[in-house]
């Protein structure tokens, strides 16, 4: 195996945890290979350094022009979700740095913030090593590094079960929706949940967060129906409309709803859990976003 593809996936995760994004991060890769692929690699002492001071570089620069882009973006911008199985959660801190609820956290940070909280907290680097990359003295580092980690801590919402605990309460929340039950929806929810969906005008979804047991209830149920489905197949160029499954995955470190019709994946429902209630359901729909997961078992 080339030294390239032993680090790819650490290459990989450092870019999607910058980005929050699956097709950039593997842009960013594919450019990091390339630029590996133009040196004398002979002369490069320390391979694994290389190759994540370039990637890391090249991530911050798409960030940059990222952002400018997610400006014009139809409705809320959520990041990407990806499937975590095991060989993520054997490693803690990998899994809970892309837990949705910490990417959505990470969009209001600065580039160069993202890049530093990502290489320090997740990935360990020594802040000698980041400001290297980055480009900046390492008193300036450290000074972003805790700017970004105070926010992050200010911001991220704090959960309270057990992974088991969340697993259950996502299975109860999946079997309601599957059964239109608008009151064993309203049970779960706290009394201020908030959702907020994302379909990027490529898909239904609210332009705004909606607050509420019961308006997100109704809403909810209101997506998962024939009709909409039969909308989604054909905004995909697809005139059939097959039956519509419901299962769960492991996505971003955490159990989720998986709804999947001819075998795509059309939305992906991600829950945050507060004092045994949900209190942030995340709705992914944007056909762009998660045409790379595979359907969940019903």
């Amino acid at each position: 195996m080339s030294t390239f593809e032993d680090h790819r996936t650490l290459l990989t995760g450092v870019a999607y945890r910058i980005l929050g994004s699956v097709a950039d991060a593997e842009d960013v890769v594919q450019e990091a290979w390339l630029r590996w692929s133009g040196v004398d690699q002979e002369t490069v002492a320390d391979p694994r350094a290389y190759l994540v001071r370039v990637t890391s570089r090249l991530a911050i620069d798409r960030l940059r022009w990222a952002k400018s882009r997610r400006e014009s973006y139809v409705g809320p911008w959520l990041p990407e979700p990806i499937s975590t199985g095991p060989d993520v959660a054997e490693h803690a801190e990998l899994a809970d740095s892309v837990e949705l609820a910490l990417l959505v956290v990470l969009e209001t940070l600065s580039p160069l913030e993202r890049a530093v909280f990502v290489l320090r907290e997740a990935f360990d680097l020594p802040f000698a090593q980041i400001a290297e990359i980055i480009g900046r003295a390492e008193p300036a580092t450290r000074q972003l590094a805790r700017r970004a980690r105070d926010h992050v801590r200010e911001k991220r919402p704090r959960f309270d079960v057990d992974r088991d605990e969340r697993r259950r309460i996502t299975e109860r929340f999946i079997n309601a929706s599957a059964n239109g039950d608008l009151g064993g929806l309203i049970e779960l929810f706290s009394g201020e949940v908030t959702m907020v969906s994302d379909g990027g005008g490529k898909a239904r979804a609210a332009l705004r967060a909606i607050t509420g047991a019961e308006h997100v209830g109704r809403y909810l149920l209101s997506i998962n129906t024939p009709a909409n489905i039969a909308r989604f197949m054909a905004s995909i160029g697809l005139a059939d409309v097959p039956d519509m499954s419901l299962g769960t995955a492991t996505v971003n470190n955490a159990p989720a709803l998986v709804i999947s019709a001819g075998g795509r994946v059309v939305t992906v429902v991600s829950l945050l859990i507060s004092d045994g209630r949900i209190d942030t359901i995340y709705l992914m729909a944007n056909p762009e976003k998660i045409a790379h997961l595979a359907p969940a078992t019903a």
